[in-house]
């Protein structure tokens, strides 16, 4: 979704970062931002239902530090370590396959318009009601 949300294009002071996992390096690229947005797909929900909202430090989110970090953790680490604590936001789309070499979207992808809409709009400032 990141690769096709920099296809279509973003405004110039807009880094896009595609990752399949979260690792420490992220933390320097969060360190020069205002701003960032996880975009993630997950069990959590029915299949094709989109979640937004906004993430707050925590440096007890699990993680395995070995495969993946959580969002929280790279954030409480930015701001423990550069004391700067950008604006963050994840977008989930609930999905429904997750298969091992499933490379195709399954039908409850049908959220990903309104999901990169979204993204979208938090890009421009606008901020869900509730969080």
């Amino acid at each position: 979704m990141a690769d096709r949300l920099e296809a279509e294009g973003v405004p110039g002071h807009i880094q896009v970062i595609s990752r399949h996992v979260l690792t420490a390096e992220l933390v320097q690229d969060m360190v020069s931002a205002d701003l960032v947005i996880f975009l993630d797909d997950a069990v959590c929900g029915p299949p094709g239902e989109l979640s937004c909202r906004r993430l707050v430090p925590d440096a007890s989110a699990v993680s395995t530090m070995a495969h993946f970090l959580d969002p929280r953790e790279l954030l409480a680490w930015c701001e423990a370590l550069y004391q700067h604590r950008p604006e963050v936001w994840r977008v989930t789309l609930a999905a429904d396959a997750f298969d091992y070499g499933l490379y195709g979207l399954s039908p409850a992808a049908h959220a990903v318009v309104p999901m990169l809409e979204r993204v979208r709009g938090l890009i421009a400032g606008v901020r869900p009601a509730t969080i």
